[in-house]
């Protein structure tokens, strides 16, 4: 057997701001968000939703996808930087809403690479025998740490949840590869101060343009693959422009890459697995295919991998 992915959901709070309300907020245009971010609208949630009700929701749509109940878990991640409280972790939270009495939890923070960096800690517990079915959540609230008067942040973020149910897959599916990688060094490009997202957006911009496409291609290369083997790329909705440097990199046609930055901005660890749910579900990932997830995310930090999908 090998380790892969069973069930994917995501959730995303009704309420719609477009780029037209922003310009009622803040010193911007919807011309000016499109061409330099390719965001129109973004999901967020009620003043009353928390962080803990989005992570419900896609759990319990992963759950109802792979078929499984919660009482089969046995493991709780939740990537996350904007969970409630301090403790008990969201993790802990959502193992006693979901009745997952046998799940170990805990959250993990890796910024928007935090559903990678969850996805891979969940598969050497599965790996090593030691678990067979874990819960990966990432899950965001942004909008309640953005700061709504910068306006060269405030158009970027959104709230959402994604989930998938790591498990055992049949040995020619599942992970094939991966990379997880931080760098320290860079965090103030990145972060967060009295309680709001501070970026330079140079910085930023600068990194991820670099690293995303690099580690794409070496995790096709670690799995033994060239690059035209690859049938879909899942990239970290944060900028049309970095995404579009990753399909270059890898020769992938537009209608092979994810795309949903343009509806629902960047939902930080909720970004991938919110693409990943809702391209399977619309069928544009099909049994087989050779799939790259990569991201990066405030630490600086950065992942990727290559997934064959199907159980």
């Amino acid at each position: 057997m090998a380790t892969g992915i069973i069930g994917v959901g995501h959730y995303l709070p009704e309420d719609i701001l477009t780029n037209k309300d922003l310009e009622k907020m803040v010193d911007t245009t919807d011309e000016w968000i499109r061409t330099r971010t390719g965001i129109e609208t973004r999901h967020i949630a009620k003043n009353e939703e928390s962080t803990f009700d989005l992570a419900y929701q896609a759990a319990i749509n992963a759950l109802a996808h792979a078929n499984i109940e919660a009482e089969q878990l046995d493991m709780i991640l939740v990537a996350t930087v904007t969970a409630d409280q301090s403790f008990p972790s969201l993790a802990c939270q959502l193992q006693a809403k979901l009745g997952a009495s046998q799940a170990s939890a805990m959250d993990i923070s890796a910024a928007c690479s935090g559903f990678i960096y969850g996805v891979i800690t969940a598969k050497q517990f599965i790996d090593g025998g030691v678990y067979k079915n874990i819960l990966v959540i990432g899950a965001d609230k942004l909008s309640k740490i953005t700061d709504w008067t910068d306006r060269n942040t405030c158009v970027l973020f959104g709230d959402g949840a994604g989930a998938a149910i790591v498990s055992e897959v049949s040995e020619d599916k599942g992970i094939l590869s991966f990379e997880l990688g931080a760098d320290g060094s860079g965090g103030n490009a990145l972060h967060q101060e009295d309680n709001k997202i501070r970026m330079n957006g140079r910085e930023v911009f600068k990194f991820a343009v670099r690293k995303m496409p690099e580690s794409a291609e070496k995790v096709v290369e670690k799995a033994g693959f060239t690059k035209s083997d690859v049938d879909y790329l899942i990239p970290h909705q944060a900028n049309v422009r970095i995404m579009e440097a990753a399909r270059e990199r890898l020769g992938l046609p537009k209608k092979k890459m994810a795309y949903s930055v343009n509806k629902y901005g960047n939902t930080s660890a909720a970004s991938i697995p919110i693409s990943l749910s809702e391209d399977v579900h619309e069928g544009k990932i099909k049994d087989g295919d050779l799939i790259v997830l990569v991201g990066f995310g405030g630490g600086l930090t950065w992942g990727a991998m290559t997934l064959r999908w199907g159980k």
